[in-house]
């Protein structure tokens, strides 16, 4: 699965516990009628996918849900998913993609023309 969108927040790496376990934070807002501002985790060696990419920027984000079971104290079974990040590249922007125009300096003026020609256009 993937998600696109532009870079609106990329977070500090964080670490937890002693086994050095690190989470990285993104949230990517899409671009559609309604935008979606999705988080996404960066787990362990991937955190470091996200150190060439700055916020405003447009990306694709490879990521893998994931679900977690939790039973807590009282015996109550809790539910917890997360949007998990595995490859991100950046996206050329529209403008990017178009071929560039042409100035109109490029174009020299027709100078084959002859007033004495006539056309029968009724304009």
């Amino acid at each position: 699965m993937e998600v696109q969108g532009k870079i609106k927040m990329i977070g500090e790496t964080q670490t937890f516990g002693s086994n050095g376990f690190r989470k990285r934070e993104l949230v990517v807002t899409t671009e559609e009628q309604y935008p979606q501002h999705i988080l996404v985790e960066f787990v362990q060696d991937k955190t470091d996918l996200l150190n060439n990419y700055q916020v405003g920027q447009a990306v694709k984000v490879n990521i893998n849900l994931r679900g977690r079971e939790w039973v807590n104290p009282q015996g109550e079974t809790k539910y917890f998913n997360s949007v998990q990040g595995w490859r991100i590249e950046a996206l050329q922007s529209e403008a990017e993609n178009m071929p560039p125009v042409a100035p109109t300096e490029a174009f020299e003026p027709a100078t084959n023309l002859n007033e004495e020609d006539h056309d029968d256009l009724p304009f």
